[in-house]
């Protein structure tokens, strides 16, 4: 049951309101003299005060009431207040509601605008405490990550993302196979990162490998290693990936992207850890922890005949899902001061709303490019909404759909590697090569 403390020196005025409360199933304490009304306070937490102005008599100064509200005030920031007095000034009633006053009700008051008011001011005092408890319990189990886990200057702020870090550092230490799913830009290596940093083969070499980004032809070689001659332009034998990363973690991304003839090969080293290197016989042995990743329908590939079922179900025996940017909205701020870096100029309020008001489909990965031309273009002491360069409401197709010059752009600072270029734009590799089909773009 909600509870008030009367603070009033009149004996009928208390006895009137405990009754009015009693009839609307909120219980009341009294006290006559402000310093009852403190002990009171003390002992006995309560959702609201009401609280009289002047406490001896013939006075209607009102400094009585003033000090006991500062007091009050002083102990108990986040408890509200409403002053109740026949005699106060309205010029002095004012201005403590300017001091944090809840509200003022002049004697004799109104009995459904006093429940209303107070039913109101309970209700609002509660949902903060419960919003005061929440942030503090997430900011407990930020610090407890945080002293237990080397978490690689991971930035975050939203639950959503906490969870996923959560269950990260969980299996980190089991040496067990990592599925990583979600969209492009949303930080998967990151979560990579994280698990390797906190497994048993921390210190082994973390190596990385976007399937996406090389030609089919090239994958196996990148992966496995080749002897001289194994293939055009092979002039020399070249280490694997899977070499390279003996002893630690090999994090595969985009692995939707991997041929089927690659695929058995890495089932293979994944049940075995042997392979070979294209153009030999020599069987070699290694000891790697798989961390893969994709933005695929994995299931859907192996309906299609794309994919295996047995190397999906040998990568997936743990599956974290991180979801895109725009479902953990309370990451876009923080991540967006920290692209800006340091020393940063603050964000305008306009602009933190934008940030916020963006469906942001190329996820962290367009948010540290907005952020990044934003640093370099803006003139003033803050970062304003025209400097972000964001489509206006209603137009953001202009962002999922890139235009020709956008396009060239990107394929230039890939140099000509579509999959780069599509995870630059914020799109799939396929969703690309539909738009240049559109724009009449040659393939590289």
């Amino acid at each position: 049951m909600p509870n008030v403390l009367i603070i009033d020196d009149n004996a009928a005025v208390a006895i009137a309101l405990e009754v009015l409360f009693s009839l609307h199933e909120i219980e009341a304490l009294r006290a006559a003299t402000p310093e009852e009304g403190l002990a009171l306070l003390a002992r006995h937490p309560v959702d609201l005060v009401i609280q009289d102005m002047n406490f001896s008599a013939d006075t209607t100064s009102g400094e009585e009431g003033t000090a006991l509200f500062r007091a009050i005030r002083a102990r108990y920031p986040d408890l509200p207040v409403i002053l109740l007095t026949a005699w106060t000034h309205l010029d002095a009633a004012v201005e403590l509601v300017k001091a944090g006053a809840a509200d003022y009700l002049a004697k004799p008051w109104d009995d459904p605008r006093l429940i209303a008011t107070v039913n109101n001011l309970i209700d609002l005092g509660r949902t903060r405490r419960a919003l005061q408890q929440r942030l503090q319990s997430e900011q407990r189990q930020r610090h407890a990550l945080e002293s237990e886990y080397d978490l690689r200057g991971m930035v975050w702020q939203d639950p959503a993302t906490e969870r996923v870090i959560h269950l990260a550092c969980q299996v980190a230490r089991a040496d067990v196979p990592v599925l990583i799913n979600g969209p492009n830009g949303t930080g998967k290596e990151g979560i990579a990162a994280i698990i390797q940093a906190n497994s048993s083969v921390r210190n082994g070499p973390f190596v990385v490998l976007n399937c996406g980004a090389l030609p089919s032809e090239l994958i196996e070689a990148e992966l496995f290693g080749a002897e001289a001659g194994a293939y055009t332009g092979a002039s020399r034998a070249r280490e694997g990936k899977f070499e390279a990363a003996d002893g630690g973690t090999l994090f595969l991304d985009e692995i939707g992207n991997l041929p089927l003839a690659g695929q058995m090969k890495l089932l293979r080293v994944l049940e075995t850890g042997r392979f070979e290197r294209l153009g030999s016989n020599r069987e070699r042995q290694v000891k790697v922890r798989v961390i893969s990743a994709t933005n695929a329908d994995l299931p859907a590939m192996i309906r299609a005949g794309s994919f295996r079922e047995d190397l999906f179900y040998r990568l997936n025996v743990i599956e974290l899902r991180l979801p895109p940017l725009a479902a953990r909205p309370a990451d876009i701020l923080p991540l967006a001061r920290h692209f800006l870096g340091t020393p940063a100029r603050p964000l305008h309020p306009s602009a933190q709303a934008a940030l916020l008001a963006h469906s942001w489909p190329g996820n962290v990965r367009e948010l540290k490019n907005v952020m990044a031309r934003a640093a370099l273009l803006a003139s003033g002491d803050a970062i304003k909404v025209a400097d972000l360069g964001l489509p206006a409401a209603g137009n953001e197709d202009a962002v999922r759909e890139p235009d020709r010059d956008a396009i060239g752009l990107a394929l230039s600072r890939a140099g000509g590697v579509v999959a780069q270029a599509a995870a630059d734009l914020g799109l799939s590799r396929q969703a690309l090569y539909r738009r240049m089909e559109r724009l009449g773009i040659a393939r590289p």
